[in-house]
């Protein structure tokens, strides 16, 4: 990113942070992917409010954005699944790096979720509530019993529908350098696309604009009634959609393919995925059937006796490889993400699932009209 681009992108998110900086900072902890412009939304965080400690996801780690985040004076510590599915453990790192304070958790993809309770319930201070960025996440704060707590999600947000849109054009070019790799490419070729929400729907319609013929599987017969309307042929269950397929394109942010369902895959099939392997792929089985290879840059060839098919970026989100750069798009989910901090510092939301306002993510666009669309 050169200096003025930079400097620009720290004068949008000062303002934001000026717009929506509550009475009272709260502490906070960030999971976040750590690209190469995100320092300049952990300096918002941190505005916004006493950033305890930076989580980068393990694997989109950018070793220059590290290094800017750790030289402004900002904790980053290993993140793990694990850390957050022991109650105790959870308890302890929360206690250990902001005992006694009222606590925002900025969360991406429901790791705080397994031992929420626990935190509302055992913390020496507060726990105010979470901030979600994703829809895997937003479904397991979802599907807790009963939250203790706010949830503010930006997931299914009208801010992020670029993002997402920008997101399947970086997961379909991805896909396609990794098979050109091997010297195959998309036209012509059969693809199921697992999951048909915002993401998925815009991977199917690029993919059909690459002249790939699409077939669609989601579990929600609502959203297969809406793939059939805009014109793709959709699968009655998992396993017809899969034996067919030369490319499976994994985007429902839960687990979409079993163990068993790997045998299903025609010979040379391709799979990749949008999140990672341990949300979207049961793979630990397959060591006792296949024989794993490398097959080129990032091209996991599995083989047994008569199969054999190709995993891309070992099942972890294709599209990292080239960056996942949706340009200044992601900007305003992350200005939204400030906003849904504040929200809850200034207290008074009942636990439960709730949105930002529709007045704050219009001042949103308007701020980020004003920086990004000269």
């Amino acid at each position: 990113m050169e200096a003025t681009e930079r400097a620009r992108l720290d004068a949008y998110f000062g303002r934001i942070a000026s717009r929506f900086a509550p009475a009272e900072r709260p502490a906070a902890f960030l999971i976040t992917h750590l690209l190469p412009e995100r320092p300049s939304f952990v300096r918002g965080v941190a505005e916004v409010t006493d950033l305890r400690a930076v989580l980068p996801k393990p694997k989109s780690v950018h070793t220059e954005a590290l290094r800017k985040v750790e030289g402004s004076g900002h904790a980053c510590d290993e993140l793990s699944r694990e850390m957050f599915v022991d109650p105790d453990r959870a308890v302890r790192y929360i206690e250990a790096r902001a005992a006694g304070r009222a606590v925002v958790l900025l969360d991406v993809g429901g790791y705080f979720a397994p031992s929420l309770e626990a935190l509302c319930d055992r913390f020496s201070g507060r726990i105010l509530g979470v901030v979600e960025d994703t829809e895997n996440g937003h479904r397991r704060y979802g599907a807790l019993d009963k939250l203790p707590c706010p949830v503010v999600s930006v997931a299914r947000s009208p801010l992020k529908d670029p993002e997402d849109y920008l997101v399947g054009q970086s997961v379909v070019f991805s896909t396609e350098a990794l098979m050109r790799s091997r010297g195959d490419i998309l036209h012509g070729r059969t693809a199921l696309v697992v999951g048909f929400g915002k993401l998925g729907s815009s991977i199917a319609r690029l993919l059909h604009a690459k002249g790939v013929r699409v077939t669609v599987y989601d579990i929600d017969p609502v959203r297969r009634t809406q793939a059939l309307s805009q014109g793709f042929t959709v699968a009655r269950a998992l396993p017809n959609g899969l034996e067919g397929a030369g490319l499976v394109l994994c985007a429902t942010g839960a687990l979409a393919l079993r163990g068993e369902d790997f045998g299903l895959l025609r010979n040379g099939a391709y799979v990749a995925t949008v999140t990672s392997s341990e949300d979207e792929l049961e793979l630990s089985g397959l060591a006792d059937v296949y024989e794993r290879a490398h097959s080129g840059p990032h091209i996991t060839r599995y083989l047994t006796t008569g199969h054999y098919f190709y995993l891309l970026n070992g099942g972890n989100a294709v599209n990292f490889l080239h960056g996942a750069s949706v340009g200044p798009f992601i900007f305003l989910v992350q200005a939204e993400i400030l906003a849904a901090a504040a929200v809850l510092a200034d207290g008074g939301l009942e636990p439960g699932m709730h949105e930002v306002g529709p007045t704050d993510r219009a001042a949103i666009a308007t701020t980020w009209l004003d920086y990004f669309n000269r």
